[in-house]
């Protein structure tokens, strides 16, 4: 019993008449009664009744003609599900991304992605830039979306718009002129400065630039716990502009940097020479598209 006979018999039911069913799939009738006959020999039961002009389904012809549509239904939807998940439109996309473009970046192009593939659902892991890269060289996760600097040689990346960093410190303290639209670096001669340890050697290099070394009173691994330390007083956390939007609660001021130096840039990265599935090549085309 094959796909393409329960596909006959279905039609002969349907027709009540095997003349009209082989007129309808076009073939001949004798080929069509061959395949009648052999699927009520390899069954052992009768399924329609020849006696008159117009067919009589059996008991079990009755049965068979249920199941042949449930059989047949399903067959389409798993071809359906098998086509879908080779063109990218079901399936599961695993993602890690920085804090500092998780709530901004990522949201607005899963946003995007999910109106277009309603159908697929999303692993998302939320860590630092290393270990981000760490997830994709061990594949648990197809794409990345970090801030440069990183190295590079082992991925492959699509860079997107650069930003500023900008200065976050509790209001009230060490600038007290609320006027300020930007800062120059000189600003932060000798005050306490909280980093992301993987901007500090951009920033110590743009600050020798301007002529100082920098006071870096703090490192952390990711910019909520800049923004934190930041939030007791303690000092003057330097992030990503877009980092701004992840903790609003907090009593903060932000203030862009003007330093044409000093600016980062997010990119999407991918391990190098790893084929990506054709979800991860959809989600990749959001970020092309604007």
């Amino acid at each position: 019993m094959d796909i393409r006979q329960l596909k006959y018999f279905l039609k002969i039911v349907e027709k009540g008449s095997i003349t009209k069913a082989a007129a309808e799939l076009h073939i001949a009738q004798p080929p069509l009664s061959q395949q009648l006959k052999s699927l009520e020999d390899e069954l052992g039961i009768k399924l329609i009744e020849r006696n008159t002009r117009k067919i009589q389904i059996t008991d079990a012809g009755k049965i068979l003609q249920y199941r042949s549509k449930q059989i047949l239904e399903l067959t389409k939807n798993t071809e359906k599900e098998l086509k879908d998940l080779k063109h990218g439109s079901k399936g599961i996309l695993s993602l890690g991304t920085v804090p500092s473009s998780g709530t901004t970046i990522l949201l607005k192009k899963i946003n995007q992605f999910h109106e277009k593939y309603p159908h697929i659902n999303f692993k998302i892991k939320e860590s630092n830039t290393f270990e981000i890269l760490k997830l994709l060289t061990i594949g648990t996760i197809e794409l990345g979306i970090v801030f440069t600097p990183f190295n590079s040689e082992a991925f492959e990346s699509l860079m997107l718009e650069s930003e500023p960093m900008v200065i976050a410190f509790r209001s009230g303290d060490y600038f007290n002129n609320n006027n300020y639209y930007k800062i120059g670096l000189n600003e932060l001669i000798n005050k306490p400065l909280i980093i992301d340890q993987k901007f500090k050697d951009m920033l110590i290099h743009s600050c020798q630039q301007s002529g100082f070394e920098p006071r870096i009173l703090c490192e952390n691994q990711d910019a909520r716990a800049v923004l934190l330390w930041a939030n007791s007083g303690i000092g003057i956390g330097i992030v990503p502009k877009s980092a701004s939007q992840l903790i609003p609660s907090l009593n903060l001021q932000y203030i862009e940097i003007d330093d044409l130096i000093l600016k980062t840039r997010p990119a999407v990265v991918w391990l190098r020479n790893r084929i990506l599935s054709d979800i991860s090549k959809n989600f990749l085309e959001t970020f092309k598209c604007n």
